[in-house]
């Protein structure tokens, strides 16, 4: 089979119909033409996904299964910020574009490395508190001459892609509200059309079109309707009202557009995935329950107005945080002897997706990972056929929900192999425990999700956190989308594998939380290569040719929501490091890695624990909801943010008071919380944190 499709890709190289040509963007830069024709441009790399279709896919076969053995860096660049890295980097004319934490933007080389030029959007410190999961942003798109990325506090920014000077930039979101923006955006015809997040914080969806030269603003697209009675919407919003209960406006309602976007020139469609409801809990967002148009669904756009064409709900009331949000793939295959234009996506409910992307229609679908929150997918009317004890809320008991709230995908990138006919999923085997919380009230900061978010918390026995981590797994996943069932899978000990790229030559490249950048045949699974990265890696490589030499690049750097929030579930060796850096590979590359920087180990030694159990209790309750999503669940950080456990601030209540309510550290992401809780409130998450630290430090001592 390799030798059959490597013989396939020099027929076309010789024919001059794809292969590994080399192209140059034409004088008038990215346009239509470019992009309509990217799929067999290997020098290249011109938008997220690199194709419209979106399935990051490159017929480059300089390095294949025979030869990836022979894989070496070719060079690499620090960052200078060690948050999560999500981004896929751009290539175009030979040079890699690309975002990092904090909203930043770097221009390199793509053969030398030799930094080009660099851009800071300046975000504010505080904004870090709007964000669900970290400071991060997962790319640019290009148009023009131009590039155009949007920031966490909510702008979207043009710039010069040759010396990185801004053209224009527009804020393109309340910023008096908990909005963000992480996705990158995409370019079509002109326009530049771009999402937010901030679900989890209280916020309305919608999705924004720009004009590419001057950022004037041409449509928007709302996701949840509005207050009917401030008068008429939008036909497709008025059809939506009917299906949500109560005063849905008043929490937002949800539905933010923060990541997956496709794009078919032939249909003129463009392909957006709607996220969560706020709160998750439908009985405070929607008393009485509803369908609650459009969230979590896949919805069909005109590009040039922003015209509703159809949806596809993959989560009826969804009450989980099951986000429709992610990758969406387009790809034309025989389907029951019919060739059939399908939609492909495996959100985070467990179910893969494949639809008719002209009309919307569900072709098939059933579960990629294991589910107990629904028995399938009825193919007659489309929904999930709901286990009752699912809706927690109704039954007033715990569940624990499989996929959970992190999804059996999330963000990271799905990459397709047209050859094997086959999706490569990178999914997550990690439960989540919802409790239902009587006397939840919204908050003017933090997570606002309905749930009672210290209930489920991690307790300080070694044997259960054991188990956890043993239960709480990933997995490579290729996944035949006609057959609906996996080919091969390779597991991994830890649920958050990064994202995907499949090449002509055979492979499947990607990396993981175990530090490694890894390729694998992508008709076996067979491992065939592998790199200590020194970090966790997130983000999804890209590869491009530059004289006739094949290189892959990807962005290595912990981060994102799970080390944030889920310290406790680290590897027993200790939470991933984030050490920041873009790593680009060519065969027989001969640069080197400088040597692991020393881990600084410290012991626990907290103060003794003075408060009683109620005042801990409430500290307890509090962490959960306002600080466990930064500083870990239990009080266990992932090593990306402080491990308060070991703070000394522990051991002086005025010095926590100036952090925790005078945001004394507001520059850096810790503001002050004083809108939300009291100095006293304030102090039990600090005795909280003593009683946690203390039980570690006797778990440590009995190990």
């Amino acid at each position: 089979m390799m030798i059959k499709r490597l013989l396939i890709a020099a027929t076309l190289v010789l024919a001059g119909c794809g292969g590994d040509e080399e192209q140059k963007v034409s004088s008038g830069g990215v346009d239509r033409d470019a992009l309509l024709s990217a799929a067999g441009n290997t020098s290249s790399w011109l938008t997220y996904g690199r194709t419209y279709n979106q399935q990051r896919y490159s017929p480059a076969h300089l390095i294949n299964q025979s030869n990836v053995s022979s894989l070496g860096l070719a060079w690499y660049a620090d960052m200078d910020t060690a948050r999560g890295q999500e981004a896929t980097p751009l290539v175009i004319d030979g040079n890699l574009y690309f975002s990092t934490a904090w909203s930043k933007v770097k221009a390199y080389d793509g053969a030398t490395g030799a930094l080009l030029w660099e851009f800071d959007p300046e975000v504010p410190g505080e904004t870090a508190v709007k964000g669900c999961c970290d400071v991060v942003n997962r790319g640019m798109t290009a148009w023009g001459d131009n590039l155009y990325f949007g920031t966490l506090d909510g702008r979207l920014i043009s710039l010069d892609r040759k010396t990185g000077t801004v053209n224009w930039s527009v804020v393109t979101v309340d910023q008096s509200k908990s909005y963000t923006i992480t996705q990158a955006p995409i370019a079509i015809d002109g326009k530049i059309i771009i999402g937010n997040s901030g679900a989890e914080m209280g916020v309305r969806g919608y999705i924004t079109a720009y004009d590419a030269k001057t950022g004037d603003q041409l449509w928007r697209f709302y996701t949840v309707p509005d207050n009917p009675e401030n008068g008429p919407q939008p036909e497709y919003l008025e059809k939506a009202v009917a299906t949500w209960n109560g005063e849905w406006w008043k929490l937002g309602g949800g539905g933010t557009v923060w990541d997956s976007m496709a794009y078919d020139p032939d249909l003129d469609l463009l392909y957006i995935g709607v996220g969560n409801g706020s709160p998750w809990n439908q009985s405070y967002r929607s008393p009485g329950g509803g369908d609650n148009l459009y969230l979590s669904s896949i919805v069909a756009l005109r590009p040039e107005t922003g015209e509703y064409v159809w949806h596809y709900q993959t989560t009826p009331g969804e009450t989980w945080d099951f986000t429709a949000t992610q990758h969406i793939m387009l790809a034309d295959m025989e389907i029951d002897g019919k060739k059939r234009k399908v939609l492909m996506q495996a959100p985070k409910n467990g179910f893969f997706y494949v639809l008719d992307r002209a009309t919307g229609e569900l072709i098939s679908a059933n579960n990629y990972i294991p589910v107990n929150w629904a028995e399938g997918i009825d193919m007659e009317t489309g929904r999930p056929i709901e286990k009752p004890e699912a809706r927690y809320y109704k039954t007033g008991k715990p569940f624990f929900g499989s996929p959970g709230a992190s999804g059996g995908h999330n963000w990271q990138p799905m990459a397709y192999d047209p050859d094997q006919n086959l999706v490569f999923i990178p999914a997550k085997l990690a439960g989540f425990p919802y409790f239902p919380d009587e006397n939840w009230k919204p908050a003017a900061m933090g997570f606002n999700v309905g749930i009672d978010m210290a209930a489920g918390a991690m307790p300080a026995i070694e044997e259960v956190r054991d188990a956890a981590r043993k239960a709480t797994t990933g997995a490579l996943i290729a996944w035949d989308p006609v057959a609906q069932k996996a080919r091969w899978q390779v597991s991994f000990p830890g649920p958050w594998n990064g994202g995907l790229l499949a090449t002509g030559g055979g492979l499947v490249f990607q990396g993981n939380a175990s530090s490694k950048f890894e390729a694998y045949a992508s008709d076996t699974g067979k491992e065939l290569w592998s790199f200590p990265a020194q970090t966790g890696i997130l983000a999804a490589p890209v590869t491009y040719t530059i004289d006739g030499e094949q290189y892959v690049a990807v962005l290595a750097g912990w981060g994102g929501v799970w080390p944030l929030a889920t310290g406790v579930l680290a590897d027993v060796s200790g939470p991933v490091r984030n050490i920041s850096r873009l790593l680009v590979f060519k065969l027989n590359g001969t640069a080197e890695l400088p040597p692991m920087p020393p881990l600084n180990e410290m012991p626990l030694d907290p103060p003794p624990l003075t408060a009683s159990a109620e005042v801990v209790a409430e500290g307890a309750k509090l962490f959960g909801r306002f600080c466990g999503v930064c500083h870990g669940d239990a009080a266990v950080a992932g090593g990306i943010t402080p491990d308060l456990r070991y703070s000394g601030l522990l051991f002086d209540e005025e010095s926590w008071k100036m952090v925790v309510i005078d945001g004394a550290l507001k520059d850096n992401g810790m503001v002050s919380f004083a809108p939300v809780i009291s100095e006293e409130q304030a102090q039990s998450i600090r005795h909280y944190v003593i009683k946690r630290a203390n039980e570690d430090k006797a778990l440590e001592q009995t190990e």
